[in-house]
């Protein structure tokens, strides 16, 4: 008997095995100091398959490897990338693994299945000039005193983001949950609490600190409460800080402004310039990969079509006999 069609969302939550779920997230979390994003993300892809499992009279403690298998066929058949359709089976492997480790299972169903395959697409990265041209965007009228006083912190909020993440290559939720106390620090260097827990020291450029300082400046002129919470980018949101999706947004509102079309800014793509800028002007990988906070440098290895261009460049201008 053919396995059926996902019906997704349509089946009730009890049908869901939530506790073995359950159980697998507790431990990403506990073990692996999983940030919620993180478990939000594990917990759609999850949903998913044992939503397929159900549809099919199984559960995760009987399913085998072609019941795997199906269910990548039925996310193919609904139309899903190869990209997100990989990502899921790398959560149901973790699943499946959790499972035999706990002795929940004797065997892992994933162990022999292939993953969708798919091209590994470059990053998504801006030139220099386009980085300045969004700069000078955000810069404009922050010193203007005839500019209402609200739309010249904004500028300044504005241009200290861009600022601070082309200095650091920070992720977004990492920028805007950084502390008040980072605009007033002597060394200028940043400690970042990344994915996992794991601690990091990124240096901050002087064109950064100075963009903090002009805003934390501007803020603290007449919005004494929110200015004097524990955040550098303080919002009226649920965590007090700014979100991830404001930002992305307001960064598209000055990308159009600065002449680039929107589709191909974000606030990843700028981390992504961050990491190529600095490959393009000499960097070791290695040192790349612990700026980024990236636990392995096969993370940092989607750059290396830069080093690519750089040895070819080396080559041709410092080979003997290049010229010919």
């Amino acid at each position: 008997m053919a396995p059926k069609p996902s019906k997704g969302a349509q089946k009730p939550p009890a049908r869901r095995a939530p506790g073995l779920a359950g159980q697998f997230l507790d431990m990403v979390v506990a073990e692996r100091g999983a940030s919620p994003n993180t478990v939000d993300a594990y917990r759609r892809d999850l949903s998913d398959y044992l939503d397929f499992l159900t549809d099919n009279d199984a559960t995760p403690l009987n399913a085998d490897t072609a019941m795997v298998r199906a269910w990548l066929h039925d996310l193919d058949e609904r139309g899903m990338m190869a990209s997100s359709a990989a990502r899921k089976l790398s959560c149901v492997r973790q699943f499946h693994r959790f499972l035999y480790g706990e002795g929940r299972r004797t065997d892992d169903p994933t162990t022999i299945v292939e993953g969708p395959r798919q091209g590994r697409p470059l990053p998504k990265v801006l030139t220099v000039e386009e980085v300045d041209r969004l700069l000078s965007v955000a810069r404009e009228g922050i010193e203007d005193p005839e500019r209402p006083w609200a739309d010249r912190v904004r500028a300044a909020r504005m241009a200290c983001l861009l600022e601070t993440l082309y200095a650091t290559g920070l992720r977004v939720s990492e920028l805007v949950s950084l502390p008040r106390s980072a605009a007033h620090v002597r060394d200028p260097l940043l400690v970042i609490k990344g994915k996992g827990g794991r601690e990091r020291l990124v240096p901050l450029s002087d064109p950064a600190r100075a963009a903090m300082r002009v805003y934390r400046g501007l803020l603290e002129e007449r919005r004494a409460g929110l200015a004097a919470g524990p955040w550098l980018f303080p919002a009226d949101s649920e965590s007090g800080h700014l979100t991830r999706q404001s930002f992305a947004r307001d960064l598209k509102d000055a990308a159009t402004a600065a002449g680039i079309a929107s589709a191909r800014v974000s606030p990843h793509v700028l981390r992504h310039a961050f990491a190529s800028h600095l490959l393009q002007n000499g960097a070791d990988l290695r040192i790349v990969q612990e700026l980024l906070g990236h636990a392995d440098v096969s993370t940092t290895q989607i750059y290396t079509h830069v080093l690519d261009e750089r040895m070819k460049a080396m080559v041709r201008d410092l080979h003997p006999l290049g010229d010919g």
